[in-house]
């Protein structure tokens, strides 16, 4: 706590505004058009890679959370105060960090495949790794031992599934493994979840946060794993268009996957029961990214080529 309270004596607004924004690129929605801007526009093999680190830290941070059920900063002491308005994203057990995860994940992905390539995308995915863990102190949401072990599992989760992403093309087997893999340990998170016998004192909101995160992150484990093997056996999308198609392709692609999640959520929850309309949810929100999107793409390719008179 005495890092915290530091950090806490370091607040002001102008810093307050900036961590709060820096935050968010460790959020949820922020990494799913990272990774749909990568996967339909720059490098699919680089977004297989992403998700697969991403989902599987998810996993095993979700896990964590509710093996240790450590509460918030604020709550184990009463006396320290944190940025109000993080208290809203900061659901959940606080160790580890699912926004340092997530961050760590992706933006350390990036740097690792495109390590020899001095570009801005390698420049601006070096910030997030230190920024997005500082802003989850300074904003009071998490101590240096939440941020510090989700950034060590990202890290260890990024050079274990490296080769196998690398080389997924020339032996397709073992990514899929990896994507299997990741769907049984999706399956293994919610088996704890419904037979382990956690104490009375368990928070009931934390529990059903954990147990509807579970459901969720199933669906979307085996449609990456539906998706990859279409994509490969049949598919073979290109992500190769000009600039104003590439535009297009994300505006349109990011209303499809937000109309899916978010929109219907409600036609889910109408015609299937809880929590298995989650699953299903999630796994056709991937299913519609991965494969029903990137199906239009040789349309988007033919805009700006002229044909000869």
């Amino acid at each position: 706590m005495n890092v915290l309270y530091f950090l806490e004596n370091l607040r002001n607004p102008l810093l307050d505004l900036l961590f709060s924004a820096v935050t968010y690129l460790g959020h949820e929605l922020l990494f799913l058009i990272l990774i749909c801007i990568l996967f339909w526009c720059v490098n699919k093999r680089l977004g297989y890679y992403i998700i697969a680190v991403g989902l599987s830290g998810i996993i095993f941070n979700q896990i964590l959370k509710m093996i240790f059920r450590i509460p918030r900063p604020w709550v184990i002491d009463p006396d320290f105060s944190i940025v109000e308005n993080a208290r809203a994203a900061a659901t959940g057990y606080s160790f580890p960090s699912g926004h340092t995860q997530c961050a760590v994940g992706a933006y350390g992905s990036i740097l690792l495949w495109e390590r020899k390539r001095r570009s801005i995308l390698v420049t601006l995915s070096a910030l997030p790794l230190v920024l997005v863990p500082l802003s989850r102190m300074y904003l009071g949401v998490h101590t240096p031992l939440d941020v510090g072990v989700s950034f060590g599992i990202a890290l260890l989760l990024i050079f274990l599934l490296y080769p196998a992403a690398k080389h997924a093309d020339t032996n397709p087997h073992r990514f899929t493994a990896v994507l299997l893999f990741m769907g049984g340990f999706s399956i293994a998170n919610l088996m704890f979840l419904s037979f382990y016998q956690f104490p009375a004192d368990v928070d009931a909101i934390c529990f059903a946060d954990a147990y509807s995160n579970a459901w969720k992150l199933i669906g979307a484990a085996f449609g990456m794993t539906a998706v990859w093997i279409y994509d490969h056996d049949r598919l073979h999308f290109d992500t190769k268009a000009i600039w104003y198609a590439q535009i297009m392709k994300v505006v349109g692609g990011l209303i499809l996957v937000l109309l899916i999640k978010e929109g219907c959520k409600w036609l889910f929850a109408l015609l299937l029961p809880y929590p298995i309309s989650d699953t299903i949810r999630y796994f056709l929100v991937v299913l519609a990214a991965g494969i029903l999107w990137p199906m239009t793409f040789p349309w988007f390719a033919k805009l700006g080529k002229h044909t000869p008179a």
